[in-house]
């Protein structure tokens, strides 16, 4: 059994590369059990490159991603996914060969507590009014972004790797992201999210991490967000 003290995904020194650009220079940080954590900073600080290699995604990446105490740095995309990771691209991935209940259904159940088709309506009724008879990328984007989260909530994963969920949404749909974000939390999901705008960030993060050139520079909690302002408008340029 994991111990609750410990970190549920823990990275220590991560470099990653694409081809021969380096891209990640020894990235440190660690996410509690239950926790919403936010990487923070500006294009191409190396925030989607985080989530990607903790996927297994990016080839080539050296250091330790540890996950629920055991090393993931060696294992491929799949074996990550079925140790319980699951991950929402900002592109959301959509089938659009598929209506929206063969998307949601698409991913296998890897272990015990994911949730039920009803229950994901719940969280997102627009998906159940859709069901079977919209192909997934005729959906508006807020739908589409419902259903790419939706998706990896059946699965059965405790970390939740969430890039740009809110990218290009109207307020309104962001107002419904945060609210689900904030449900999963409740229910014990633990969460990875990569954001630029840190006012919506703030409505759901337990902490921050801000990164810049593919380093951590700064992280802080929630609470102390206040005391932070003008340093987050001097790292993100906002």
């Amino acid at each position: 059994m994991l111990d609750t003290h410990s970190p549920l995904l823990a990275i220590k020194e991560l470099q990653a590369w694409y081809g021969e650009s380096h891209i990640l220079h020894g990235v440190n940080f660690d996410v509690q059990p239950g926790e919403v954590v936010t990487l923070l900073g500006r294009n191409g600080a190396g925030k989607t490159t985080t989530l990607k290699s903790v996927m297994g995604i990016v080839a080539r990446r050296t250091g330790s991603i540890r996950f629920e105490g055991q090393e993931q740095i060696a294992r491929s995309s799949d074996q990550i996914a079925r140790a319980g990771i699951a991950f929402c691209p900002e592109e959301r991935g959509i089938f659009a060969s598929l209506d929206v209940q063969e998307n949601l259904l698409l991913p296998p159940v890897i272990r015990p507590g994911g949730l039920s088709l009803d229950r994901i309506f719940e969280l997102f009724p627009n998906l159940k009014e859709r069901l079977g008879s919209s192909q997934g990328t005729k959906l508006s984007g807020g739908e589409q972004q419902m259903l790419a989260i939706g998706r990896i909530l059946r699965t059965g994963a405790r970390l939740l790797l969430l890039d740009e969920p809110t990218e290009g949404l109207a307020p309104v749909i962001i107002q419904q992201i945060g609210k689900t974000i904030r449900t999963l939390k409740e229910q014990g999901f633990t969460i990875l999210l990569v954001e630029q705008n840190f006012r919506f960030a703030a409505t759901v993060a337990d902490r921050y991490y801000v990164m810049e050139h593919g380093r951590i520079i700064d992280q802080f909690a929630n609470s102390e967000l206040d005391a932070n302002v003008e340093k987050l408008h001097d790292y993100l340029g906002v």
